[in-house]
């Protein structure tokens, strides 16, 4: 089994302005204390990245703000990288993310004077899928994902049109990244896939292709001749294709393919030790190859300004906000790194 997890066209956007009556709640990280109750907060609190981790903090926004009438809320989905421009630009309060923040990123935050802590709050997998009319595809290694999506398969309009590429690099790498299920046949290859504004994107190339793609001195991405999405709902249609149309492929996180499993097929994943589905159990235990962190970052200077901002990340990380971890499909942190978490929130 692997080492724990490595840090790794339509707008989804919601505004949740919410009221509702009164209620109690545990508040503080610990779970221990109640939150601040109904009219005591105000204020506004503006989140915006991941549409990965949009459906955890969406929740969570509607059960605080259930708690809380005075406040409103922004819950936005256009994908970490955009998230992480308007975080960096000192536009928003909380950067929901599907990757660990990137170096230039931390420069633009340092420019604008934007200081931040970084807080982990689940973990996702991110599924290989193609259409549920598939019949001739069950698992990838992380040999075939490379030569399908990677760079060197720019122009490869057809499964077949890979299988020389397959051929050549099979016996220099299947050991470390898989066997190759090539030949393939000869099917147009339909893929529909994250952007790059995406950290689905990012941690896919970081997981599954830079491997291959520093061996092959090839740079590390996906082919760019693709239909591209920041709206994990399009890549879904994208990918669920028709029945006599079903050879298409993709990725998307784990969670928007379990809950549309009618209509795209969960492929098994090999990473050299054999086929491995995608559950919340394989995710967890990091045995599944593609599993990653999910993350928001928040604002220090804006938490410390706005108490409905400091409240809401405390309810956040409590033991009834981490519960809407589960609850929106994905999977829940260990208790080592969820005290990690809590630490680094206390501790900013």
């Amino acid at each position: 089994m692997k080492s724990p997890l490595r840090p790794s066209v339509v707008l989804v956007a919601g505004m949740l302005l919410l009221a509702a009556c009164q209620a109690s709640a545990s508040g503080s990280p610990s779970g221990s204390e109640a939150a601040p109750s109904g009219d005591e907060l105000a204020g506004d609190i503006q989140v915006s990245g991941s549409s990965t981790v949009k459906p955890i903090t969406s929740l969570v926004a509607e059960a605080f703000g259930a708690m809380h009438p005075n406040v409103s809320y922004f819950v936005d989905g256009p994908g970490t990288g955009d998230g992480f421009a308007l975080f960096c630009n000192d536009e928003t309060d909380i950067s929901d993310a599907s990757r660990p923040i990137s170096d230039d990123e931390i420069a633009l935050c340092e420019d604008a004077g934007v200081e931040y802590v970084e807080l982990k709050v689940a973990i996702d997998g991110m599924a290989v899928i193609t259409s549920a009319f598939n019949d001739d595809a069950t698992c990838m290694s992380f040999l075939d994902l490379y030569v399908l999506l990677g760079p060197e398969s720019q122009g490869f309009e057809t499964w077949d049109a890979a299988n020389d590429l397959a051929a050549e690099l099979e016996g220099q790498l299947h050991t470390e990244f898989g066997d190759s299920h090539a030949p393939y046949g000869a099917f147009p290859l339909d893929v529909t896939a994250p952007g790059e504004e995406s950290g689905t994107f990012d941690s896919f190339v970081e997981l599954a292709i830079s491997g291959i793609a520093d061996a092959r001195e090839q740079e590390r991405t996906t082919r760019p001749d693709y239909t591209p999405s920041g709206d994990d709902n399009v890549i879904i249609e994208g990918v669920a294709g028709t029945e006599d149309a079903p050879h298409t492929l993709g990725w998307v996180g784990f969670a928007y393919a379990d809950e549309n499993s009618e209509r795209v097929q969960l492929l098994e994943v090999d990473q050299g030790d054999g086929c491995v589905a995608a559950t919340p159990e394989t995710i967890a235990s990091a045995e599944y190859p593609l599993a990653r962190f999910l993350y928001i970052y928040v604002n220090t200077g804006r938490a410390d300004a706005n108490p409905a901002l400091e409240a809401f990340v405390d309810y956040y990380l409590s033991d009834e906000g981490m519960a809407f971890v589960t609850e929106a499909d994905y999977v829940a942190l260990d208790p080592a790194d969820l005290d990690e978490t809590r630490a680094a929130w206390e501790g900013r």
